[in-house]
C-alpha cells in the first residue's frame, strides 16, 4: 500500500573478511566477481585483528575468510573450489571436465604458494648477496611457468583458463602484479620480457581485464604500502 515502509533487500549470505593489500584477498573477491556471487565485504586491520576474524580463522587469523550464512571457509585456494561446488551453474572457475588439467591447476597452484610466493617474499626481505640469490630463486620459478606455457599442457592458450581466466589465472594473477612493485621498491629485476616473454604476455593480457582493474589496487598506494614494508624489514634487519 502506499505509504508503508518497504522491507529492506535481504543481506547477500556471503561475507568475506579480508585486507586491500592481500592478494589472497584479491584472488576470493575476483573469484566471487568471475561467478557473478555479491557479497559483503568487512575490510580487517591485521594489526588489531576484529573479534569476527578470531573467531571465524583461530587456527590461522589470517584473512580471506568467506562466510557463507555465517559458517566460515578459510584459505584462498579452497575457498574458489567451494564456490566453485556450490555454484555449478555459473561459469566454472575449474576444468572440472578434464581430471588432468584440474590436477595441473592444482599442482602449479601449489606450485606458487609453496615456491614462488616464499621466494618473491624472500628478495623482498633480504639485502646484499641473500637478495641476489633470491632473485636468481625466483627466477628459477618464472622460468618453469615460462617452460610451461612454452611447452607445456597450457601452450598456445590465451589464458591457464583457456580463452578466459580460470582458477589459476586467479592464483598466478593475484599477486603477480605485485611484481612490478616489489621491482622498484626492492630495486631488482624479476620479470625480464626478454627472458619471460611468454609469462610477461601472459600477465600483460590479465592485468588488462576489466574484472581484474576492478580488484586490484592503485598502484600508487602499493608502492607506498611496499616501500613501509620494505624500511620495516630493512630497520629490523639493522
Amino acid at each position: 500500500m502506499e505509504g508503508e515502509k518497504k522491507d529492506s533487500p535481504p543481506a547477500p549470505p556471503l561475507k568475506l573478511l579480508g585486507s586491500w593489500s592481500s592478494s589472497y584477498t584479491h584472488r576470493v573477491q575476483l573469484g566471487l566477481k568471475l561467478k557473478g556471487l555479491s557479497f559483503e565485504y568487512f575490510e580487517e586491520d591485521l594489526t588489531n585483528k576484529s573479534l569476527s576474524l578470531l573467531q571465524h580463522n583461530p587456527i590461522h587469523k589470517k584473512v580471506p575468510v568467506l562466510l557463507h550464512h555465517d559458517r566460515p571457509i578459510v584459505e584462498s585456494f579452497i575457498i574458489l573450489q567451494y564456490i566453485d561446488d556450490v555454484w555449478t551453474d555459473r561459469l566454472p572457475l575449474f576444468p572440472h571436465h578434464d581430471p588432468y588439467e584440474l590436477s595441473l591447476v592444482r599442482f602449479w597452484s601449489h606450485f606458487i604458494d609453496d615456491k614462488l610466493g616464499p621466494a618473491v617474499g624472500a628478495v623482498f626481505r633480504l639485502t646484499g648477496e641473500e637478495q641476489k640469490a633470491a632473485v636468481e630463486e625466483v627466477h628459477g620459478h618464472l622460468q618453469l611457468i615460462e617452460d610451461e606455457l612454452r611447452e607445456g599442457h597450457f601452450k598456445g592458450r590465451a589464458f591457464f583458463g583457456g580463452d578466459g581466466i580460470g582458477a589459476l589465472d586467479i592464483v598466478v594473477g593475484c599477486g603477480s602484479y605485485w611484481l612490478p612493485v616489489l621491482e622498484e621498491v626492492a630495486e631488482v629485476k624479476l620479470v625480464d620480457p626478454e627472458r619471460f616473454p611468454l609469462f610477461h604476455a601472459w600477465l600483460s593480457a590479465f592485468e588488462d581485464l576489466d574484472d581484474v582493474k576492478g580488484i586490484m589496487p592503485a598502484p600508487d598506494r602499493l608502492l607506498e604500502y611496499a616501500g613501509g614494508v620494505r624500511q620495516f624489514f630493512l630497520t629490523q634487519g639493522k
